[in-house]
């Protein structure tokens, strides 16, 4: 009998071990609903780290690809296609920035952003060439790439894989006196998540995006929003900036855009940052081809015909207020926005995983990030009743010993 056992194995023997997934082995997935392959059903509260805010094979995404399938997958960008076009109108109809650059990963689109950035500081701001310096944050998650991981200050992420990368400057999250006293003449672009997704849920202090981007503008420097994780309503906005009022100059996108079924990522700028590129400078095989393109404006639609931010927001709100009332035996701090929820465990019960393999026994699947955390991020279009079958079991293992 080909059991969960047997996948396992596979997958320890064949496969690089850089993950640590639960002993989980999934085999199919309805909404907010997976199965398992001796057919055991779970509640995802992880969303694939929030691509799944659609939740899992929605019927509109599905049919938008297996339609394009019958017509055309590929062309790359030597020619173009009758899909592309309408994708960049769709998100800049939903986003009101003038211009997209597509890509696949969320690393790409990060490291797109970080090259037109470059460009800008050199072609208009004049910063000698070579010289120009990017600020992050302490704690920030952008990637996996060997330019991303020069600015990560985690140190797993980048023992053994140096040499790195220069020109980046990190500081504190949530500290503005911090960014002040690392902007330099060299300084280009301030680059942040809204909220730090993979470092726990951490959240900046409120009417901090919005000094962040009142200083990029005092200085002449970009400010770019990595909102692959919080962004396409994760946080009951369309974007988490917009709950401070913020448009950065470029925000980078990718995860939810394709609702699961397809790696889509996007920059978002104005032209006077996108329109910088010129033929040659930059590009991708499989970025913006027609199938992506289809796929990821199916995923745009359901966002807004399903209420999905709405949603976001409403359902959030119920499960925060619900968790803030149970006894703190094991809950150091629970924090987050929208479905963007990070319950952080008291450190001296030795990390959240055992949390996670409990509630994978009792139908919930959440997973552990930076050791004492649970990450709970379900699919937006999570309704009241399952919420309210979830909360009861997810307070007892809370409550466990």
């Amino acid at each position: 009998m080909l059991n969960s056992e047997y996948f396992i194995n596979l997958e320890e023997e064949y496969g690089a071990h850089n993950y640590h997934p639960l002993d989980v082995v999934l085999c199919q997935g309805e909404g907010v609903w997976v199965y398992d392959v001796e057919g055991n059903k779970y509640l995802d509260c992880l969303s694939a780290y929030s691509a799944l805010n659609q939740g899992h094979n929605h019927p509109k995404i599905k049919g938008a690809m297996i339609d394009q399938l019958d017509r055309l997958t590929l062309t790359s960008r030597a020619f173009r296609n009758d899909k592309l076009g309408l994708f960049y109108k769709k998100l800049s109809d939903m986003t009101a920035y003038d211009m997209s650059l597509p890509m696949n990963s969320g690393a790409e689109a990060v490291e797109t952003a970080i090259k037109v950035a470059r460009k800008w500081a050199y072609v208009v701001k004049g910063i000698p060439r070579y010289k120009a310096e990017i600020i992050v944050a302490d704690g920030n998650f952008h990637g996996r790439t060997t330019t991303i991981i020069s600015f990560s200050t985690t140190e797993e992420y980048r023992y053994d894989f140096g040499p790195f990368t220069d020109g980046f400057i990190a500081v504190q999250f949530g500290d503005i006196d911090a960014i002040k006293s690392a902007i330099t003449e060299n300084t280009g672009a301030i680059m942040l998540e809204p909220i730090q997704g993979e470092n726990g849920i951490i959240m900046p202090p409120e009417g901090y995006l919005e000094e962040v981007h009142t200083l990029c503008e005092e200085k002449n420097i970009l400010f770019i929003a990595d909102e692959i994780q919080t962004g396409l309503g994760r946080t009951g906005a369309f974007f988490a900036c917009q709950h401070e009022g913020v448009r950065p100059d470029i925000t980078v996108i990718g995860k939810a855009l394709s609702g699961g079924f397809y790696p889509v990522s996007a920059v978002l700028a104005d032209k006077s940052v996108l329109g910088l590129f010129e033929p040659g400078e930059h590009g991708s095989t499989f970025g913006g081809n027609p199938l992506a393109a289809a796929v990821a404006i199916a995923a745009l639609e359901v966002i807004e015909e399903e209420n999905l931010i709405e949603n976001a927001e409403k359902m959030g709100k119920y499960i925060m207020d619900y968790l803030q009332e149970i006894p703190e035996k094991n809950i150091k701090e629970i924090r987050g926005k929208g479905l963007l929820i990070g319950i952080e465990l008291k450190h001296e019960l030795g990390g959240a995983r055992r949390f996670a393999e409990v509630l994978r026994d009792r139908g919930i699947l959440i997973k552990e990030t930076h050791t004492h955390i649970l990450r709970l991020a379900p699919p937006l279009i999570i309704d009241q009743s399952t919420v309210d079958w979830m909360l009861p079991i997810l307070r007892d293992v809370l409550l466990m010993d």
